[in-house]
Formats: C-alpha cells, structure tokens, sequence
C-alpha cells in the first residue's frame, strides 16, 4: 500500500482536526438538542441548569487526571487514557439514541433519569478530553495546536448544521378550548425533519470519526518511527508527526511566569461565563422572544466559534492586554444576555424586530469573542509544554465548575429567573 498520502500536510491538519473535534462534540450536541428535548422532558426549562450542574460534576474526571500528572508522572499511558475516552464517548451516545426520552418515577414525580446519567457520562468524557487532549497536542509542532481547536470548533459546527437540518424548536400558536369552553392560543410545535434519537445516532457516528482520527495519527507515528529517514514523499512531516509517539518531552519555555498565570486566570473566568454561567440561563434570556429566536441564538452562536477558531489561525493576538479587551468585550455581551434572562418573561423590545436581532448577536459575539481568547491562550502556553496544556485543561474545567455551580442554585433552587408561556402573553404586548 502506498503511503505517500501520509505525507500530505493537509492529510494531517484534518485528522488532527477531526481528532480535536470529538473532544466537546457531545457536548455541544446535547445544547443544540435542547429546543428538541426540552418540548419532551419533564425537567422542562429547568432543563439547561441540570445540564450544567452535570457537567460540572464530571470534573471528577479531569482532576483525577491531574492529580495522577502530578503525584505520579508517567503513572497514565496518555494514549489509551484517550482511547477509553473516545470509546466510552461512542458507547455513551448510542445508548443516548435508544433511551433519550425514558421516565422514571422518583418521589411521586417522572424523572429523566436516562438522559441525565448518560449526559453525565458524556460529559465526563468530554471535561477528562481537556486534560488529555490538549496535553497530547503538545508533541506536535505549533501549528497543529490551531488546528486542534479549528477541531474543537467544528464540535459546534457539525451538530449546528444538523440542528438545521432537523428544524429544532418550531412552534405556531393555533386557537384552542380551555376547561370552560373559552378560546385561547395554545402552542403547536412543529414535527422536526428526524426524531431526537437520530440526531445523537449521528452524535454517535461523529464520535466514531474522532476516534478512528486519533487511531490514524498514532499508527501514523508509530509507522513513521520506524521508517527510514530518507523515506520520500514529505519526510519533514513524516518527522513531525513521529513526534506524536514520543516519550521525551521536548525542551519547553517556563510555564510558571506571572504571564502565563494570569492567562490561566483569563482562561478560567472565560470558561466561567461560557461553560457555565450563560449556558444556565440561555432559555430565560432567547425564549421570551420566541423558539425561533432560542434556536437562532443557539445555533448562530456555535457558528461563531469555528469561525473565531479559523481567524485565530491566520491572526493570533498574543499581547496580555488585547487578549484582556477582548475578554472585556466578551464580558459586556455576556451581561447584556444575563440582564436579559434577569428581565424574563419580559425582556427589553419584546416583540420588536431589534429585540430579536440584540439577543441573537449579543449570543454570537459573546461566544465568538471568548472562543478566539481561548484558542490564543492555548496556542501561548503550547510553547511552555505538556505540563502547561495540562493546566489549560485543568484551568478551563475548574471555571467551567465555578461558573456551574455558582448558577444552579440561583437557576433551579431560589427560581431567581422566570419563565414565560409559549403563546401565551404575560406583559401586556
């Protein structure tokens, strides 16, 4: 068999893309989804807070691996630490597809008790892929590191793109009789192009496609290890990626400067606010403007993270204070998005056209400006080594945790935030 194609540039950037893109596709989907499964779970609008507080829990995973990094180096096979990962991400979301919207009677009360444990599942998955991903980025040159995160980008483009296609969230407001016979407009949603359960049996297939990436990298740096250095056919990146196997870290910059500490400082605020905070409220904050408008913010803002991941690849900002207005920038979107959820179920411009188009930009930018800080920071500590990605992983994970735990008490325990009634109007428009 000819191996030349091996040796193609491309053919590494897109499977290490395609390999970076398993890392939070789960994720991601189960976001998209909502508008879909939200219509048919118990949980209702509280929905989005369990899954943040889930999520924030499968950290179990990622800060065991760190403590094994730093109590026990060279404890952990990095790569089939990644495989198990990967493997447990396919079985996970498969199960997803047959039982997503099973019940179970907890209290006197239904539960999803199969959706909820299985997106923990996935989720810890996803959160342990930050602390083993990433650090496994860092045998490879700098330049992959980029690619990596157009990947991780793609994470929230593929399940964008089907959500799309699926047409999530439809609804009409068609007359109905109440109890005593009086007309009233009752929510009609829309029959979605596939079922829910098709959608994580693509989730599935996605995650297929990550892990036989990350297969083809590694028997790639295992061939070329043992291939002649005059192999022809790109041997220069033959070399490179037989860095993907090696055992001895390359020499690094040192990791622990006020800079770089401070950049993890930045990266887990960011994290906060977009793993943990804003997620919570995205229902309180779009749906008041209707489900089109919580579909368009939701699938609109996972677009704008490939496409921050992509501009980062030919302009890389890495002075500390750009990276700090950018966050600034980030931050005042946000607090425009949790001002609105503060405001449900009657938000400013209701029922306006600028209303609408506010919130649904409001939610691209404020995603677009922090997956950019994202991928510059990582691309900064790349240089400082393995140890430096391990604890960009571990940094966006404790913010993701903060951000979670801070909102779901606030969100589903004092109902700080109140949700409106699809066709039904509660401020008087």
């Amino acid at each position: 068999m000819s191996t030349s194609g091996w040796g193609n540039p491309l053919l590494s950037h897109l499977l290490v893309a395609m390999f970076g893109m398993g890392s939070w596709v789960a994720v991601n989907s189960l976001w998209v989804e909502l508008p879909v499964v939200t219509k048919a779970l118990p949980e209702g609008w509280n929905l989005p807070a369990y899954l943040t507080v889930l999520i924030a829990l499968s950290n179990i995973g990622p800060v065991s691996i760190t403590l094994a990094h730093k109590f026990s180096p060279g404890l952990l096979n990095e790569r089939h630490v990644i495989y198990t990962i990967q493997a447990l991400g396919v079985v996970s979301s498969a199960a997803l597809a047959l039982s997503w919207d099973r019940t179970v009677l907890l209290g006197g009360e239904r539960h999803s008790v199969p959706y909820l444990t299985l997106t923990f599942v996935l989720a810890l998955a996803c959160c342990t892929s930050n602390v083993t991903f990433l650090p496994f980025m860092s045998r490879l040159p700098p330049a992959f590191i980029r690619t990596f995160f157009v990947g991780q980008g793609f994470s929230a483009l593929f399940p964008c793109v089907a959500a799309l296609a699926q047409g999530v969230g439809q609804l009409e407001c068609r007359n109905g009789s109440t109890a005593n016979g009086s007309l009233s407009l009752r929510p009609h949603y829309l029959e979605e192009s596939f079922s829910a359960g098709s959608f994580f049996w693509l989730l599935t297939g996605l995650l297929a496609v990550s892990l036989l990436s990350f297969a083809g990298l590694s028997w790639r740096g295992a061939r070329d290890r043992g291939a002649p250095s005059h192999q022809p056919g790109g041997a220069e990146e033959s070399h490179r990626l037989s860095e993907v196997s090696a055992e001895a870290p390359k020499p690094s910059a040192p990791f622990c400067t006020s800079r770089n500490l401070y950049l993890l400082a930045l990266l887990a605020l960011s994290n906060a606010l977009t793993n943990g905070v804003l997620p919570s409220i995205q229902t309180y904050s779009c749906l008041p403007y209707g489900s089109t408008t919580f579909h368009l913010a939701v699938v609109l803002g996972n677009l704008a993270n490939p496409v921050a991941c992509f501009i980062a690849m030919f302009a890389l900002w890495r002075s500390s204070v750009g990276l700090s207005v950018l966050a600034l920038l980030g931050g005042l979107f946000g607090a425009y998005i949790l001002a609105l959820a503060a405001f449900s179920p009657c938000p400013p411009l209701l029922g306006k056209p600028a209303g609408v188009a506010l919130v649904v930009i409001s939610w691209m930018l404020f995603t677009g400006f922090f997956s950019y800080l994202k991928v510059a920071i990582g691309s900064i500590l790349h240089a400082a080594g393995h140890s430096a990605l391990v604890w960009c992983g571990a940094a966006i994970q404790v913010g993701s945790l903060i951000g979670a735990l801070v909102m779901f008490p606030l969100v589903s325990i004092y109902h700080l935030f109140t949700s409106g009634q699809a066709c039904v109007d509660l401020c008087g428009q």
